[in-house]
C-alpha cells in the first residue's frame, strides 16, 4: 500500500471500516461472558472486549483496517469467553465479498447463523488433470485419469498455529468411490504436495478382473474428481479444510490445469438445528479502489485544489461534491485528506466558513450545525490531532478507565450504598485533572489546527462585530465540543484506549464529557446560564465551578490555540508515538539451549526509536534508533513455517517478528517504512528468507553479510504522523461523481435553465436543494467535472478489459469457484 502519489501500475486497495453495536437473545439463555471477533475468511483480524454477564452485550466498537489479501467472506463471530475451557463459538455472520455493496454505509441486524465446521473453510488448490488413453496387454483400449495435486495456497491457521495439511484425491461415481492419499506436510499454509495419482476410468467389455465396481462407457459423464483438504490431527481428529469437485466430461481428452477456490461440503451450513442463536447489528463498509497512476488524476486533482481560488466557492468542484453527495461524511473525508496533503485545507475552510456564517442569524448559533464547513474542521481535528489528543489526555484517561472511581451524581441512578456527595468530590477531580490538562496543553496544538481557528476566529468577529464573545465561541465549538469532549466520552475511535468502556466507566467520561463541554463554551459560565441545564444535578454540580479562574483559564487557552504565532518549539520536544502491540519476536541467539524460538513482546514504534519490551509499560529490553534501520520487509513464511511474518534489517543481524493476522503485519510494515523512508543508508536489496543452518534459504548464499538477492520495495517519503495517498483520495472523489452522475447533470440542466431564463423556477424539485449563487460559475465546473469523470470512466473501463483478458479464470489470480460445468 503505497503511501504517496506516483507509481505506474494500477493499485487495487481494500478497507474496511464500520461499527459492532451489540447482540441480542444470545444462547444460552442465561448471563454468560461474550466477545466478538471479524475474520478475513478464517483469519481472525479484530477483537472486541469481553463484555461480562450479559444476554445482550453492548461492545459499541468501531473498526477501520486495510485489508491486504484477497478474501472470499467478511465473518463476525460470537464468542462465549470461558476460564477454563476453550471460548466456544455461539454463532456467525458471514457475508460474501461480492455482497457486502449490499450492506455499506447501513445499519443492519443481521441473525446469527449456526456455525458447522465443514462450511469454514479458505484457500485455493492447483490442479493438473489429464485423460489418457491406454491400450492394454490383449489389445483393448481403457482410459486412465491422471491428476496432479500441485500445490495449496492460504490454507488457515489452526489454533493459531500452521496446518499439517494432506489432501485425499478421489473419483466419484455411482457405483465407484476410489481415494487416494497425499503425504502430510508439517507446519505450513501453502504447502507443496506435487504428488500423481492414476485412476482407471473406462475398462473394455472383455475386462475379466473382478472388481469392486462396474463402469459402463457411458458413465464418464456421472464421474468427478474430489479434492479433500485436511489438517492432521495426529492424536485427535482430522478437521476439514475445505473441498473441490471437478466433473471429469470437462476433460475431453485433453488436459486441464487450473486453480480452485476450497468451498464448504455440500452439506456445510445447513444445521439441523433450528434455534434462534441471537442477532448481531453491525454497520459496515467496505470500498475497493482501483488507484491508476498519478498521471490520469491530473485534471480532477487540479481542479479539486483550486477551488478556494473559485468565486463564490458554491461554484467550485469541493463544494459541489458536498453538494451532490447524500452522506456528507462519505465525501469530506477523502477532500479533507486530498486538501490537507496538498496545503490547501486552511484556504478552502476559510472559504467555506464564510459561505456558513452568512446563513448564520444568532452569535450564539456559530458553528453548531452540521455544514461543510464544520464536517471539514471536525475531519481535519481527527487526523492532524491524533498525537495532540496522545499527550494531553491518554495518561488522565488510563487512569480514569484503569482505576476508576465512582461519579454517579444523578439521584435517580444511584445504586444502594452510594454517597452522592464522595461521588460529587470523584467527579470534580476528575474534571478538574482534566481540564487542567487541556487548558495547559496550547504550546502541543497543531501548527495547523491554529490556522483554522484564526480564520474561524477572525470571521465570525467580522460576522458579528458587536459581540464580544463569539471570537470565543467560534473556537470553543470546535475544540472543546467536537474534539476534546467527544475524544473523553469515546477514546477507543480515538485511539486513547483499545476497546469501548465497561457501562459504568462509560458514564463518568460522559459526565466529565458534560462539565467539559460546559467550562469550554465561552459566556456559559454565567449564573443565568445555569438554568439551561436540563439536569438539575449538573446545576448543583456546576456551582462550584463559579470562579473567575476557568473562565480566564478558557479564554487563555483559546487565545493560544487560535493564534498565528509559533508555539512549538524548534524540534519535537518528545517523539510522536506511532504504533504498538503485542506481537512475537525470534530470539536473536540469546538463548542457553540453543534453539532461537519465538517470544510474545510488546512492541513500540515512535519518530525516534524502535523497542520491544518483555510487558507493556516496562522499560525495553532491545531499542533500534529509527536513522539505523536500513530497510523493512515481509519474511517468506518458508522461512519458519509461520504466516505473517517481517523483518526489520539494521545494524546488527535482522529482527524477525511475526504479526497476529495478515492486517496487522500490514500496518505495522507500512508504519515502520513510513517512518524509515528518508534514512540515507536504506539498503536497495534484501534477502527474502532467512539464514539457517549456514546458508540464505532464499538464494543459497552461504556468506551472512552477502548482498541481497531481491530488491527492497521502493517508497516515497512520507509525513510520519499524517499518512495519505494523494491519487487514492481523488480516485475515491471520482467515484463519488461518478455514482451521482445524475445529479450533476440535473444540477448542469439547473443552471443553464437559470442562466437562459431569470423568471420563476418552474421545476424547484429537481435543484432547490443545491446552492446555486452563480449559476455560469457553476455551470462551467459541472461541465469540467463530466468531462474529467467520463474520460476517467474510459480509463477504469480499458484497465478492466486489460484485467479481464491477463487474468484468466483459472489463474491463480483469478480461481475457479464452485464446480466446473
Amino acid at each position: 500500500m503505497a503511501a504517496g502519489d506516483g507509481g505506474d501500475e494500477v493499485r487495487v486497495l481494500q478497507n474496511l471500516r464500520g461499527k459492532i453495536y451489540d447482540a441480542k437473545h444470545l444462547v444460552p439463555n442465561k448471563m454468560r461472558d461474550f466477545f466478538c471477533t471479524i475474520n478475513l475468511d478464517q483469519e481472525e483480524v479484530f477483537r472486541t472486549q469481553v463484555v461480562e454477564k450479559s444476554l445482550s452485550p453492548y461492545f459499541g466498537e468501531e473498526f477501520y483496517f486495510e485489508i491486504p489479501r484477497t478474501f472470499q467472506w467478511l465473518s463476525f463471530y460470537i464468542y462465549d469467553k470461558s476460564v477454563l475451557q476453550k471460548d466456544l463459538r455461539i454463532g456467525k455472520v458471514s457475508i460474501k465479498k461480492e455482497d457486502l455493496s449490499n450492506y455499506t454505509g447501513k445499519e443492519n441486524w443481521f441473525m446469527l447463523q449456526p456455525i458447522d465446521s465443514n462450511s469454514e473453510v479458505q484457500g485455493k488448490v492447483h490442479l493438473e488433470l489429464k485423460l489418457n488413453e491406454l491400450i492394454t496387454d490383449n489389445g483393448s483400449v481403457c482410459q486412465q485419469l491422471v491428476v496432479h495435486i500441485k500445490e495449496c495456497h492460504g490454507l488457515p491457521l489452526i489454533n493459531g498455529q500452521n496446518c499439517d495439511p494432506y489432501a485425499t484425491v478421489s473419483l466419484v461415481g455411482p457405483s465407484r468411490n476410489d481415494q487416494k492419499k497425499t503425504k502430510v506436510k508439517k507446519k505450513t499454509s501453502n504447502p507443496q504436495f506435487n504428488e500423481t495419482f492414476y485412476f482407471e476410468v473406462t475398462r473394455s467389455s472383455s475386462y475379466t478382473k473382478k472388481s469392486q465396481f462396474q463402469v459402463e462407457e457411458e458413465d464418464i459423464e456421472k464421474l468427478e474428481v474430489r479434492v479433500d483438504l485436511w489438517n492432521n490431527g495426529n492424536l485427535v481428529q482430522d478437521i476439514f479444510l475445505g473441498e473441490i469437485k471437478v466433473p471429469v466430461k470437462v476433460l475431453r481428452n485433453d488436459s486441464f490445469q487450473a486453480w480452485y477456490l476450497l468451498q464448504p461440503r455440500e452439506n456445510g451450513n445447513k444445521s439441523s438445528k433450528t434455534d434462534d442463536l441471537g442477532s448481531l447489528r453491525l454497520n459496515i463498509c467496505y470500498t475497493e479502489d482501483c488507484v491508476l497512476p498519478s498521471e490520469y488524476y491530473t485534471s480532477l486533482r487540479n481542479l479539486l485544489l483550486k477551488s478556494s481560488d473559485v468565486q463564490p466557492i458554491s461554484a467550485s468542484a469541493a463544494y459541489i461534491l458536498s453538494e451532490v453527495c447524500r452522506d456528507k461524511y462519505d465525501a469530506v473525508l477523502p477532500l479533507v485528506r486530498l486538501l490537507l496533503h496538498h496545503h490547501k485545507l486552511v484556504p478552502f475552510v476559510a472559504a467555506v466558513a464564510e459561505l456558513d456564517l452568512k446563513d448564520t442569524q444568532e452569535a450564539n448559533t456559530v458553528f453548531r450545525g452540521n455544514s461543510l464547513a464544520t464536517r471539514c474542521v471536525d475531519e481535519m481535528m481527527k487526523i492532524v490531532g491524533k498525537h495532540y489528543l496522545k499527550v494531553t489526555l491518554k495518561p488522565v484517561i488510563d487512569e480514569i478507565c484503569e482505576s476508576p472511581k465512582p461519579c454517579e451524581i444523578d439521584p435517580i441512578k444511584l445504586r444502594e450504598g452510594d454517597n452522592v456527595e464522595i461521588n460529587m468530590e470523584n467527579l470534580r477531580y476528575y474534571v478538574d485533572k482534566v481540564f487542567r490538562e487541556i487548558v495547559r496543553s496550547s504550546i502541543s496544538c497543531p501548527t495547523l489546527m491554529c490556522d483554522v481557528f484564526y480564520s474561524l476566529r477572525h470571521l465570525a468577529a467580522k460576522r458579528f462585530p458587536n459581540d464580544p464573545h463569539v471570537q470565543y465561541s467560534a473556537v470553543s465549538s470546535f475544540v472543546f465540543l467536537r474534539f476534546f469532549a467527544v475524544a473523553v466520552v469515546s477514546p477507543h475511535t480515538f485511539h486513547l484506549r483499545p476497546h469501548h468502556p465497561d457501562a459504568q466507566t462509560c458514564r463518568t467520561l460522559t459526565l466529565i464529557s458534560k462539565a467539559i463541554q460546559t467550562l469550554g463554551s465561552w459566556g456559559s459560565l454565567t449564573k443565568s446560564k445555569l438554568s439551561s441545564f436540563k439536569e438539575t444535578f449538573m446545576c448543583e454540580f456546576f456551582k462550584t465551578f463559579q470562579e473567575d479562574k476557568f473562565t480566564e483559564s478558557v479564554k487563555k487557552f483559546l487565545d493560544d490555540v487560535s493564534s498565528t504565532e509559533s508555539k512549538e518549539p524548534s524540534g519535537l520536544s518528545e517523539p510522536v508515538h506511532l504504533k504498538e502491540g503485542e506481537m512475537y519476536k525470534r530470539a536473536q541467539g540469546r538463548t542457553r539451549i540453543g534453539k532461537k524460538n519465538f517470544k510474545k513482546r510488546w512492541f513500540c514504534l515512535t519518530s525516534r526509536e524502535f523497542t520491544y519490551h518483555k510487558q507493556q509499560d516496562k522499560e525495553p529490553i532491545f531499542t533500534i534508533p529509527i536513522k539505523n534501520i536500513l530497510a523493512v520487509e515481509k519474511l517468506d513464511e518458508s522461512s519458519f513455517n509461520k504466516k505473517n511474518m517481517f523483518q526489520v534489517l539494521h545494524g546488527e543481524k535482522p529482527l524477525y517478528i511475526q504479526a497476529n493476522n495478515c492486517v496487522e503485519a500490514s500496518e505495522w510494515i507500512e508504519a515502520l517504512c513510513r517512518v524509515t523512508r528518508c534514512n540515507q543508508k536504506r539498503l536497495s536489496f534484501y534477502h527474502p528468507s532467512a539464514f539457517l543452518n549456514g546458508n540464505w534459504l532464499c538464494c543459497k548464499a552461504t556468506i551472512e553479510n552477502t548482498v541481497g538477492c531481491a530488491r527492497c520495495t521502493a517508497g516515497v517519503p512520507a509525513d510520519t504522523q499524517i499518512e495519505i495517498d494523494g491519487d487514492r483520495e481523488t480516485e475515491r472523489i471520482y467515484s463519488f461523481f461518478t455514482i451521482n452522475m445524475s445529479k450533476l447533470q440535473k444540477l448542469e440542466e439547473a443552471c443553464g435553465s437559470i442562466a437562459v431564463y431569470q423568471g420563476p423556477r418552474k421545476e424547484p424539485d429537481d435543484y432547490s436543494n443545491f446552492t446555486i449563487e452563480d449559476s455560469v460559475a457553476t455551470f462551467h465546473t459541472l461541465k469540467q467535472i463530466i468531462d474529467i469523470v467520463e474520460k476517467l470512466n474510459e480509463s477504469h473501463e480499458k484497465y478492466r478489459k486489460k484485467r479481464s483478458s491477463s487474468a484468466k479464470y483459472g489463474s491463480e489470480e483469478n480461481p475457479i469457484v464452485g464446480k466446473v460445468s
